[in-house]
Parts: structure tokens; C-alpha cells; sequence
């Protein structure tokens, strides 16, 4: 957990303020090249469509080539296109770049789910992953700030938003270039654990590969066409639409109501994830004590859905911005116990094809999150049909969630 969390956490930083920083980009580009709410919240999603198709085949070679090799590719090249997007200059660039970046991005997160596999036993996973899942909301606390400060530069020709792109894609070819020396494929290879802790760790991951070795052969057309998997990504598909529905459309939300200037509006947006932040690792936590997956997987599902009907329909600045932050935190403190579920069943190439199958699918929601946003702003000018249709689907995530864990629950007590 020391030894390997805190660089993954700072990756996850790097790759999810890389998705997100367009969120303020916008609060200029929109005026200096003329684009269309209905065009912002195409292009934000359009990450999700090269995120969609890319991340299968992505996971699949990183099973092969092992993590140190492909992660690193994969965040220089995300890093380099983060960079190119000082050269959009209308919807069509928009839109090539930003799907340029999901495919780049695509198998970032899929693989490290899968590496958690091969490095932590289940009872720690849920804890696990929620740690690492708070990058996502600790990227908005610290890139929210610096990315309003950042579109205050000017000079050599670049606007703020172009200087904002091209400082923030840095680190990722930064961090990139160093995870081959920094991160081990597997236990047996990391010089770092003592004799008695790797003997410990590896039998222990044994035995779990052992118990979940009839599942290790499904093959790869079983997994695609698996009710169970197709369960799983319409629960993780509300969690996505809620978290990027929200996260990239907040700081346009905080500035239509508000009228702050850049700066004031990131710092209005770090109050939702600070909430985020202390509710994924509470959540995750209890989940791993209790050993409790379903519920703590739908609860927050269906608090998070009534937190944004309340913001949909709220007439102050600060009652839209605790509504969506509330909604925001439900939404990502589903994610540990949701993957210690999902999880719980998979292994050998079933995992590997079965982790990035939910993934991908899931991930479209922040394809549907952001664009359903920007359909209503532009039909009607306001943001309520869109916080009521993410409210709806994340509901659905919960009722699934309910559906799915039942399931996992009774075959587990079977095989036991």
C-alpha cells in the first residue's frame, strides 16, 4: 500500500486533471473561437468515444507486455497530445483532439485495476482502489485552483487557455518516463519486499487465483457476451455519467450563476471535491471492514440521485453547488466497493478482458454526462433537465448494483 499507491495516486492525478482541465479551457475558448454550449459538451464526451473503442484492445496488450512498458507509452503519448491542444482552433479540431486523448488514455485506468489484482489481496482492494480513486477529486482540488490562475497567462502568441494545455500536458510525459524504473509487474520481482512478506503475499494471492481458477476459463467472446459484465457496466455507466457530467460541466455552472471571475470560480470548485475526497476513502474503508459490497455500492447511488434533483431544482448559488458536490461525492464513493465486487469473480484473461469490457462500456457515460448537459443548456439555457436525467441514471446504477451483488452474494455462498 506505501510502496506502490502513492506514485499510481500522483499518475491518476496527472491523467484525470489531463481530461478535466478542458473544463475551464472552455470558460475562454468559448468566447475566442466561438463554440456553442451544445459544441463544448460534444467535445468533452467525444474523450469517452476514443476512450470506448481503444480500451479493450489497450488492456490487452498491457496483460502482454506487462505495465512498466505500456503505461509509460501511453502517458507520453497523452502527455504529448494534452500539449497539441494549443492548435485547436473550431468543433472539428475539438473534437479530433479530444478523442485523441481518450484513445491515448484509454488503457491508464483499466490496467491499473488489473495491477491491483496482482499486487493486493481482495480483502484490501476495496480500500485499495478507493485511495487510488481519490486522485480524481484531489486532481480538482489542486488543478481546479491552478488551472483559474493559469488562463490569467499571456504572452508568446498563446492565450491562457493554450498556456493552461501546454504546462499541464508536461507532466505527463514527465511521469511517464519514469514508471519503467519506478513500478514491478508482479511481486516476485520487486527488490523492496523482504523474503518473509513476499512468501506471505504470494501464497496468499494464490490461494485466491486457486479458488477463482474455474473462472480463469471463460474466454474472451464468454466475457464479451456475459449478462453478469453487462450488469457491472450499467452500474459503473452511472457512476461515470455523474462524474463527468458534473466535473466538466462545475465550473461553467459556479460562473453562469455566480458571474466570478476565473480564479474565484476554481476556488468556489474545489469545495465538491474536498467532499468527494473524505467520502471515497470513508466509504471504502467500511466497505473492506465490513466486507460489505452491495450496499455500500447502492446507498450512495441513490443519495447521490435525490442530492441532484435537489440542485436541479435550487435557487441559490450555494444549494446548487452542495447539490451537485453531494452528488459528485456519492457517486465517486461507489467506485472501491463497486470494484472489490466486480472484481471478486474475474481472473487470468477473464479479468484482464472483463475489467476493461465495464470500463469501456461504463465509460460512455462520460460521453452521455457532459453532451446531455449541453443539449438542455442550449435547448432551454438552463442546467435542470440535465442534473434530473443524471439523477435517473444514477438511480438505475443503484437499483442494478442491488440486482448484481444479490447474485455475486448467492453464487459465492454456492462455491463456499
Amino acid at each position: 500500500m506505501w510502496r506502490l499507491m502513492p506514485f499510481l495516486f500522483l499518475l491518476y492525478i496527472v491523467a484525470y486533471l489531463d481530461r478535466i482541465n478542458v473544463s475551464f479551457a472552455v470558460l475562454q475558448m468559448r468566447e475566442q473561437l466561438g463554440l456553442s454550449d451544445r459544441v463544448y459538451g460534444r467535445a468533452a464526451g467525444m474523450f469517452f468515444a476514443g476512450y470506448f473503442l481503444f480500451q479493450l484492445p489497450s488492456n490487452l496488450v498491457l496483460e502482454k507486455v506487462g505495465v512498466r512498458r505500456w503505461i509509460s507509452s501511453l502517458m507520453v503519448t497523452w502527455g504529448v497530445i494534452s500539449c497539441l491542444m494549443i492548435f485547436i482552433r473550431g468543433p472539428v479540431s475539438f473534437y479530433t483532439m479530444r478523442f485523441l486523448l481518450g484513445a491515448a488514455e484509454a488503457g491508464f485506468f483499466p490496467g491499473v485495476i488489473l495491477y491491483m489484482k496482482h499486487w493486493f489481496p481482495a480483502s484490501a482492494r476495496a480500500r485499495a482502489v478507493a485511495w487510488f480513486m481519490t486522485a480524481n477529486p484531489i486532481a480538482g482540488i489542486i488543478g481546479s485552483p491552478v488551472s483559474g490562475a493559469l488562463l490569467g497567462l499571456r504572452g508568446a502568441g498563446l492565450a491562457g487557455w493554450q498556456w493552461m494545455f501546454l504546462i499541464e500536458g508536461t507532466p505527463a510525459i514527465v511521469f511517464g518516463a519514469t514508471v519503467f524504473w519506478v513500478l514491478s509487474d508482479h511481486p516476485q520481482e520487486a527488490s523492496w519486499l523482504e523474503g518473509g512478506e513476499r512468501a506471505w503475499l504470494l501464497e496468499r494471492l494464490e490461494s485466491e487465483r486457486q479458488a477463482e481458477s474455474g473462472l480463469g476459463k471463460a474466454s474472451f467472446w464468454e466475457v464479451l457476451v456475459s449478462g453478469r459484465i453487462w450488469m457491472l457496466s450499467a452500474v459503473y455507466f452511472g457512476v461515470s455519467t455523474t462524474m463527468y457530467g458534473v466535473t466538466l460541466w462545475l465550473p461553467s455552472v459556479i460562473r453562469a450563476l455566480s458571474g466570478l471571475s476565473y480564479f474565484m470560480t476554481s476556488l468556489v470548485a474545489v469545495i465538491p471535491f474536498v467532499a468527494t475526497t473524505i467520502a471515497m476513502v470513508l466509504v471504502g474503508m467500511h466497505s473492506d471492514r465490513t466486507g460489505e459490497r452491495r450496499w455500500h455500492t447502492a446507498i450512495p447511488a441513490f443519495l447521490g440521485a435525490a442530492a441532484l434533483v435537489a440542485a436541479a431544482y435550487g435557487s441559490s448559488v450555494a444549494l446548487v453547488v452542495a447539490g451537485i458536490g453531494l452528488g459528485l461525492a456519492c457517486a465517486e464513493a461507489m467506485v472501491g466497493p463497486f470494484w472489490a465486487m466486480a472484481t471478486s469473480r474475474m481472473a487470468g484473461l477473464s479479468a484482464a478482458a472483463g475489467i476493461a469490457v465495464i470500463n469501456s462500456l461504463a465509460n460512455l457515460g462520460g460521453y452521455f454526462g457532459p453532451d446531455i448537459i449541453g443539449l438542455f443548456r442550449t435547448a432551454n439555457g438552463g442546467f435542470r433537465g440535465g442534473l434530473l436525467a443524471i439523477a435517473a441514471t444514477v438511480a438505475l446504477s443503484g437499483t442494478f448494483a442491488l440486482i448484481v451483488g444479490r447474485q455475486t452474494e448467492e453464487k459465492t455462498a454456492k462455491r463456499g
